[in-house]
């Protein structure tokens, strides 16, 4: 595969996060040009959301290098339809996700929701996640090493338009990791959202989400979950349509049917 003329990287971790960096590494070796537009803070469960009640500032950091106070989204949309609005990249990389985006987490993912906005304005995206387990150190040398090969093999096969790309580097050394395989996104590791309350020193309640993960819970045979766990490197195809087949079908004997046509 020839060189691609530029690049445009995102995160949801911010643009001080070390996956970033990663990804730099990785986009260095595939384009002559790497931009990086990101989010100045974490970001981390903001989804594909957007900045519509809100005015977004950005600042130069230095040469194709931007912050953004805004969403992962929000970095992706100014990076595509303002800054590089005159030289499109060629490819829109999110990540290295500092943790899984495995099934339903990547509804909440701002690492995807970067990729689903880009898709949204026409540029192929690929979403990039390094699978770990706290209180274990980031395998980050798993996604470093293997992460320029993987995008080469999925830009020599291609995909639909209408779709992104969610990529998953198993929690092991990079020595230690297989083949790419193509999966499906199965039911993931979310078990519950947790809602801690507490207080603050004048007596005010406030509240902390997080979601609560149950890494022994088997998963869809072919789903990125087993595929990880198994070692491979994942990569998912995704969309934004997401009607229910069987709940489409169960209503469909009570309700009318849309007309196909217009």
């Amino acid at each position: 595969m020839t060189r691609l003329r530029r690049v445009l990287l995102t995160n949801d971790d911010g643009i001080a996060a070390p996956g970033l960096a990663v990804l730099a590494e990785i986009a260095d070796q595939i384009a002559d040009e790497v931009w990086i537009v990101a989010p100045g803070t974490d970001q981390s469960g903001t989804s594909h959301s957007l900045s519509l009640h809100d005015p977004l500032r950005s600042m130069k950091l230095g040469e194709r290098r931007f912050c953004v106070d805004g969403t992962p989204g929000d970095c992706a949309a100014i990076g595509l339809a303002h800054i590089l609005a005159d030289t499109p990249p060629d490819l829109v990389l999110s990540g290295v996700n500092r943790g899984a985006n495995l099934g339903v987490e990547t509804v909440f993912s701002g690492t995807v929701g970067a990729a689903m906005t880009a898709m949204l304005l026409d540029a192929p995206a690929i979403a990039l996640s390094q699978v770990f387990s706290g209180p274990n150190p980031v395998h980050w040398d798993c996604a470093r090493t293997h992460g320029a090969a993987v995008i080469r093999e999925l830009l020599a096969r291609g995909w639909p338009k209408d779709a992104c790309l969610n990529v998953n580097f198993p929690d092991c050394p990079a020595a230690e990791a297989k083949s790419l395989q193509i999966t499906t996104q199965g039911q993931g590791l979310i078990d519950q959202v947790l809602v801690d309350a507490r207080q603050d020193p004048r007596g005010r309640a406030y509240h902390w989400l997080n979601f609560r993960r149950d890494r022994s819970r088997a998963d869809l045979p072919g789903s990125e979950v087993e595929a990880v766990r198994a070692g491979y490197v994942s990569v998912t195809p995704m969309r934004f349509e997401r009607t229910h087949a069987e709940a489409f079908e169960a209503l469909s004997g009570a309700l009318p049917r849309a007309p196909a046509g217009g």
